[in-house]
């Protein structure tokens, strides 16, 4: 029988903040996703989710903070692009700390 204390487990967080919003491993993927691609379309695309909902969950990180994650510039001939804001950059450093915290106090992950 195995012994459930030494189980390998994989960290996977969602931290609740104080105005009610949650920010779990997708958003985090998705703002980590707009910074190397330079576009939320971009992202959305790489992660297999629609513009729409891509730009919903932005739309919903900045409500929840009370300040843009994402820069935006509109696309068109020239085209757009979107970057990490100050508070974007701080939020995705923040959830990778805690995660990592917490995956050491848990121990190694599997495989």
């Amino acid at each position: 029988m195995t012994d459930p204390a030494r189980i390998p487990l994989r960290v996977s967080l969602r931290l609740d903040l104080p105005s009610g919003g949650r920010v779990g491993p997708g958003k985090v993927a998705l703002l980590e996703a707009i910074a190397t691609d330079g576009s939320i379309s971009a992202a959305a695309r790489a992660l297999k989710m629609s513009y729409t909902r891509a730009w919903g969950l932005v739309e919903a990180l900045d409500a929840a903070l009370g300040t843009p994650v994402v820069t935006r510039a509109p696309g068109g001939v020239k085209g757009g692009g979107a970057a990490l804001t100050e508070a974007g950059r701080a939020l995705v450093a923040r959830y990778r700390a805690v995660e990592a915290a917490a995956q050491r106090r848990a121990g190694p992950p599997p495989g």
